[in-house]
């Protein structure tokens, strides 16, 4: 074993301090006021700095080539190198990073001395006989712990011991299997004895442990460790002092959500039943799309399933067309756009020895090598013996590539579905290119997905630069976010499954990737039961991702209107969700340029509410709507907590609670249990049945005024890349209360030209109706019979029942606009 115990030297280099222990060695970095890289190595030297996970870096990587359209190169903060009898110092004008000479160890405080990480005396880096490296940190009795990609169970993982590594979970169990598809080391740790949350990302793709106060040792204080199988111990730090703080700062490091097509936000359909039909299978998928249109039922795409690739052996061989399912698939391409549906086929890594293409790929030097390097490694996959594609290698890219834009992109394919990618290889020596370093598959094997993403990404641009690319994979890496929406692979269906997708979507948005999703209705098992059904489509139309997916091992196909007498709650669940596009939309925009979460935990947005902290299962849409879903068996009523720090509007009874209890309401199957934070701005588009051809007109716009409150609108072409050279409009809505007038104002900002020819604001009146409404400083004509008002084209009527007052006007597109609500009382009776 070796164990860092004492400091044998430090030294400033400069850009970085060269740490010496009796264990380890490392190099430490300010990368910015906000994050301290701490950077270990057990060997004689460190590895080659080779990331393909950072998108910041403040020194020379062997991948800046590669990462260059994408990857910021930064001077780190100077060294102000300080020494005392108990170690050294540095700091940033936020954090000072203590080096302590024995027990040797780091330690993290702001400059108010709160201790915001400290690594375990005696036991803080260290590396086993068996070559697995360690890192030890001290916790109290007050931390609360969220994050880690990609995992089961409740939100909060104190207690918790996980494995990052990626692997093909068919139907696991949402409460308890790890782990998952996604590998991403980074976690958030609340104290909340302090208020205060930091982070922790290990830059380490290798297999590894997070066991956070599972293990316990009389002999030590209490700790949380990570260990990992391989590789340097390459530790960020990454400073809050808010949640929020931490998720920004980590997607600095790692990089924002993409910015998909506004379509992605609609209503995926997919299912393997019709790419399993012996023939006709086009024909199925477009009546598939027919029916939802006859039931009203919005649809804006199909993910694909891999039988579309069979061939005459029955095996599933990329970029293979069956014409005996699809007898024409570029008529079958363009058939679907013309109903206004994108296509999303599903692409597998993994070629089997017997694939048509196979040669193709082995003499272009594409595929992963045997651990000799001489011949190209053969492992198991779905269908038999399988190579697989190295996405670490220039020539591997490139081929898939070539494929992928004669099969797919030539026909107009812009939606790319990256499945089965895990690369479960059982000799983990394989050897991959890794760009020039010459690595293992072991070392690099959740780097494979997210580069895989990235050569899509990169294909679809070479192959028509103004398309957007919309790409979705089921397995990466941190920063796979950049590149792909993501969803958590094949689910069981169950009541469990429905319920504790919650939290995995919610840890996911933590981890930096805001556009994630889970298979609506369960892939794997049977069909849902109908309520169990309803349920879940009520739950997923608030996931970024949506989409009702199945493999039923009953014969049964999971679709909108399976039961007919349930059809309607169906129905109306999913054209909620369209109604809430313009607010999706902006949710997407703040996410890639914030890293923000779109479906967010209670305690992202009320950090100083203890209850939120172990709340697993409500959650907020965006920072304005608390979303608290039925998701139990059998329920008549729901208990509901409303954070303390606003009050709550309920849309369905129109009744303002006060936060901070503990309400219960009743519901029925048709029920979504939703509540306006008191200083909301929502967007909306009624109506909207199809993203693609629909042309939003008329936005809606719900405003609770009672707190001062502000949200940006983000409004570009939705399909292509031109919002990249400045083709967007962003409108701050802002609004400003006072005792008897409410300001409301909108700011317009870019070079799109809006589409938007009227606005319909609906406005929260809890204590008294307007008297007068002015628009641009002119009055708006009042309307007390609702038949006249909708016939109006300006005005303004106020709806008791929902004590709301709804403003119709027509949009100045090239101004601002401002809107004044009156309140003050008239007096009738005096004179």
């Amino acid at each position: 074993m070796k164990l860092s115990s004492k400091v044998q030297s430090v030294e400033n280099r400069g850009d970085y301090l060269a740490i010496k222990t009796d264990g380890a060695q490392f190099q430490v970095y300010l990368l910015d006021n906000n994050i301290i890289r701490m950077r270990g190595t057990f060997q004689d030297e460190f590895a080659p700095e080779a990331s393909y996970a950072l998108v910041k870096t403040a020194w020379a990587d062997k991948t800046d080539s590669l990462m260059a359209d994408e990857r910021q190169r930064v001077q780190p903060l100077p060294l102000d190198l300080r020494e005392d009898a108990d170690g050294y110092s540095v700091s940033t004008e936020k954090l000072i990073l203590k080096i302590n000479r024995e027990p040797f160890g780091f330690e993290i405080c702001d400059k108010a001395g709160n201790v915001l990480h400290k690594d375990l005396p005696k036991r803080s880096f260290l590396q086993d006989d068996l070559g697995r490296s360690y890192h030890y940190s001290t916790m109290g009795d007050h931390n609360f712990f969220y994050g880690f990609g990609e995992k089961s169970g409740e939100l909060n993982k104190f207690k918790r011991r996980m494995r990052m590594h990626n692997t093909d979970s068919l139907g696991w169990n949402a409460a308890k299997s790890d782990p998952l598809y996604k590998m991403i080391p980074f976690y958030i740790d609340f104290d909340s004895q302090l208020g205060i949350a930091s982070g922790l990302y290990y830059n380490n793709s290798n297999d590894s442990t997070f066991d956070m106060d599972s293990e316990h040792s009389n002999y030590w204080h209490r700790y949380s460790y990570f260990e990992c199988d391989g590789g340097d111990l390459d530790v960020f730090f990454i400073a809050g002092p808010t949640i929020k703080d931490v998720v920004k700062h980590y997607t600095d490091l790692t990089g924002k959500t993409a910015m998909m097509p506004k379509a992605s936000l609609g209503y995926m359909g997919s299912t393997m039943y019709y790419t399993e039909l012996d023939k006709d299978a086009d024909q199925a998928i477009l009546d598939f799309v027919d029916t939802c249109k006859q039931n009203d039922i919005p649809c804006d795409g199909f993910f694909m399933s891999s039988g579309y690739t069979t061939g005459e052996d029955g095996k599933r061989y990329v970029f293979n067309w069956n014409k005996e399912r699809f007898p024409d698939p570029q008529d079958f391409v363009n058939k679907l756009k013309e109903k206004g549906v994108l296509l999303a086929p599903n692409i597998k890594p993994g070629m089997l020895v017997t694939h048509p293409l196979a040669k193709d790929f082995a003499d272009a030097d594409a595929y992963i090598k045997t651990p000799d390097g001489q011949d190209d490694q053969v492992d198991q996959y779905w269908g038999g013996a399988a190579h697989f594609v190295d996405f670490t290698s220039e020539s591997g890219r490139a081929t898939w590539a070539k494929f992928m834009t004669k099969q797919l992109l030539s026909l107009g394919i812009t939606s790319i579905w990256n499945d089965n990618n895990e690369y479960e290889i059982n000799e983990t020596a394989a050897k991959v290119e890794a760009d020039g370093v010459h690595a293992t598959i072991g070392e690099v094997k959740p780097i494979m997905p997210t580069m895989m993403a990235k050569t899509a990404q990169q294909a679809i641009a070479d192959y028509d630069p103004n398309v957007r690319p919309y790409l979705i994979n089921r397995a990466g890496f941190a920063g796979i976010q950049r590149y792909a929406q993501t969803w958590a692979g094949d689910n069981r269906t169950s009541w469990t499954n429905v319920k504790y997708n919650i939290p995995t979507i919610l840890g996911m948005g933590l981890s930096g990737v805001a556009n994630q999703g889970c298979d609506i209705g369960g892939f794997d098992g049977p069909a849902p039961e109908p309520e169990l059904f309803v349920r879940w489509v009520q739950n997923g139309i608030f996931q970024p991702r949506f989409s009702i997916h199945s493999s039923n091992d009953d014969n049964t196909v999971t679709e909108p209107w399976m039961y007919p007498s349930y059809t309607k709650y169906i129905r109306d669940a999913i054209q909620l969700r369209y109604q809430l596009i313009p607010y999706f939309y902006s949710l997407l925009h703040e996410a890639s340029v914030t890293g923000a979460p779109i479906m967010r935990p209670l305690v992202y947005e009320f950090q100083n509410d203890p209850k939120t902290y172990e709340e697993s299962f409500e959650f907020m849409l965006g920072a304005s709507l608390l979303v608290a879903n039925v998701v139990d068996k059998g329920q008549t009523t729901k208990k509901v907590y409303l954070p303390k720090g606003a009050d709550w509007y309920d849309l369905t009874t129109y009744h303002y609670y006060n936060g901070g209890q503990t309400i219960e309401v009743p519901v029925d199957l048709g029920s979504i249990p939703m509540f306006l934070r008191t200083g909301s701005i929502i967007p909306e588009s009624k109506g909207l049945m199809n993203i693609h051809n629909d042309t939003v007109e008329n936005l809606d716009v719900l405003v609770e005024p009672t707190t001062a409150s502000a949200f940006q609108l983000y409004e570009d072409d939705g399909q292509t890349m031109s919002y990249k050279q400045g083709n967007f409009l962003t409108t701050d809505i802002s609004v400003t209360p006072s005792q008897h007038q409410t300001l409301i104002n909108l700011h317009k900002q870019g070079n799109y030209d809006s589409k938007l020819k009227h606005y319909t604001f609906r406005v929260g009146c809890p204590d008294i109706a307007p008297l007068t409404i002015e628009l641009q400083g002119q009055p708006l004509a009042q309307f007390l019979k609702f038949d006249k008002f909708n016939a109006a084209t300006e005005g303004w009527f106020f709806d008791g029942e929902k004590r709301q007052v709804i403003i119709k006007f027509n949009n100045v597109s090239d101004s601002d606009i401002k809107l004044s609500i009156e309140s003050s009382v008239k007096d009738l009776i005096s004179i």
